[in-house]
């Protein structure tokens, strides 16, 4: 079974920073795409910031030149530095991953979510 645990989050005033991580525990196969989403009450998860094959870092538009995405594939490990934070920033951030895994008899592709955590930005 493929989990993903997220932590780092916290915190923060305008303009400091935060790293978070999210580790995935499980069998993997192949690490299709694997980032981080974010939601606030009210607005629909976005995409922030994802890694996949074929594009090693995709950001959302309002955080590029401030967020990083650094993904470990062997370690299937994913981090987000997070710099010059803003309060549009705030909200819970979810890590993401498609994976291909072996349930013991197939090989199965999902989506995977991680529990979320808390991003707050104050003035």
């Amino acid at each position: 079974q493929v989990q993903l645990v997220e932590s780092g989050g916290g915190l923060v005033q305008d303009g400091g920073s935060l790293r978070l991580s999210c580790a995935a525990s499980g069998v993997t196969f192949d690490d299709y795409a694997i980032g981080w989403f974010r939601q606030t009450p009210g607005r629909q998860r976005e995409s922030v910031a994802l890694s996949r094959r074929d594009d090693p870092a995709r950001y959302l538009e309002s955080v590029k030149g401030r967020f990083t995405i650094s993904r470990d594939t062997s370690k299937h490990t994913v981090d987000l530095e997070m710099t010059s934070l803003k309060a549009e920033d705030a909200g819970t951030y979810y890590c993401f991953a498609d994976f291909t895994y072996y349930n013991g008899s197939f090989y199965l592709r999902n989506d995977f979510w991680g529990q979320g955590t808390q991003v707050t930005v104050s003035s």
